[in-house]
């Protein structure tokens, strides 16, 4: 609802016609922002992350969903599982770059999502 209300205020060139929620520049943190949701709110959220790359802001995305990992600008895959036996970085790069890692698990699923 948050992000909703920001980009409510965002005009479509960046600017705002009201104080803007945050500066230019801030940091955003989503946590599996896309659990839940149908495929074409899935495609609304990925324009609303868009615009706020396009508006000068960062974006960390903690997400399992593969149509958002390879629009990703960076990966830090974790692993090589969850719980006791994660937390460890496999690999960090592109999509490209972690789609020809042995060791990562997202790798075979980004290798048939980049084709």
């Amino acid at each position: 609802l948050k992000l909703a209300g920001f980009l409510a205020q965002v005009a479509r060139d960046g600017s705002s016609s009201r104080q803007p929620v945050a500066r230019k520049g801030s940091l955003f943190m989503f946590d599996e922002p896309t659990t839940g949701l149908h495929f074409d709110d899935i495609a609304k959220l990925m324009r609303a992350l868009r615009k706020l790359l396009d508006a000068g802001h960062s974006l960390l995305v903690i997400e399992h969903n593969i149509e958002v990992i390879k629009s990703a600008d960076h990966i830090i895959d974790l692993g090589p599982d969850g719980g006791k036996f994660g937390g460890e970085i496999v690999i960090t790069g592109t999509p490209e770059v972690v789609s020809r890692c042995k060791k990562s698990e997202i790798a075979v699923f980004l290798k048939e999502a980049l084709v």
